[in-house]
């Protein structure tokens, strides 16, 4: 699969999910999602972060960014969106492992998953409050014990994504990184209608339900701009 660098961001340019979700099976890549705000704001950690591993598009921006850079063919795909994907295709036949949000979000999480897939294999599961070197290192042993296909990490970044490498040191498997998506899969956080998120304009409708991300908006006009200059 092609990639391009977009302010030094290895950025993938998948045609679809599927090809996405194929290249992550077969390479047991860390899927880290970018978006406009990671390009714009990228420094020389999260820069490396991601271009250690996976970086596809998650968001708008990156699409766009990819599509002026000749990829007239990469989609979006969401992550909180994608790992639904990757269970809906493989819960008969691989086992997986959640980590990440507080206790209650990651119990309800399991629940509703398991009345969606009811034959989904999960191993096992964890809150994304890891303490101690203690608590990670029991983690990463029952990772072992169990040897699961796919594992979910829900914990922000970039404390979810080191999480995933340094656990991948121990165990190869499939990892995504999704922030808050165990949130949203429950209904805590509440996405955009529909015609809003198929219209790539979900930023928009959270604009409207929260002025206050207007200062990040602004960050987002200055991304547009630099790309109309060829400047990223």
């Amino acid at each position: 699969m092609k990639n391009f660098k977009l302010n030094g961001v290895i950025t993938y340019a998948p045609k679809s999910r599927d090809e996405l979700i194929d290249y992550a099976i077969d390479s047991k890549s860390i899927l880290v999602a970018v978006n406009a705000e990671k390009i714009l704001h990228s420094t020389e950690q999260s820069r490396a972060i991601i271009n250690r591993n996976f970086g596809y598009p998650d968001g708008i921006g990156a699409v766009w960014a990819l599509k002026k850079k000749g990829f007239k063919n990469v989609v979006k795909i969401p992550g909180c969106e994608l790992w639904l994907n990757i269970i809906e295709r493989y819960y008969k036949s691989k086992t997986f492992y959640l980590i990440g949000g507080k206790q209650e979000i990651i119990e309800n999480t399991i629940f509703k998953l398991k009345e969606q897939f009811s034959e989904i294999n999960i191993c096992n599961f964890r809150n994304g409050y890891i303490k101690t070197e203690a608590e990670e290192k029991a983690l990463i042993q029952d990772i072992l014990k169990h040897k699961p296909d796919i594992i979910f990490v829900a914990m922000g970044s970039p404390k979810q994504e080191l999480l995933m490498e340094r656990i991948q040191q121990n165990h190869k498997a499939v990892y995504q990184g999704l922030g808050g998506s165990f949130d949203v899969y429950i209904g805590e956080v509440k996405r955009g209608p529909n015609w809003w998120v198929n219209n790539n304009l979900e930023w928009a409708y959270r604009l409207i339900n929260q002025p206050s991300r207007i200062i990040r908006q602004i960050h987002l006009i200055r991304f547009f701009v630099l790309l109309k200059l060829n400047k990223l």
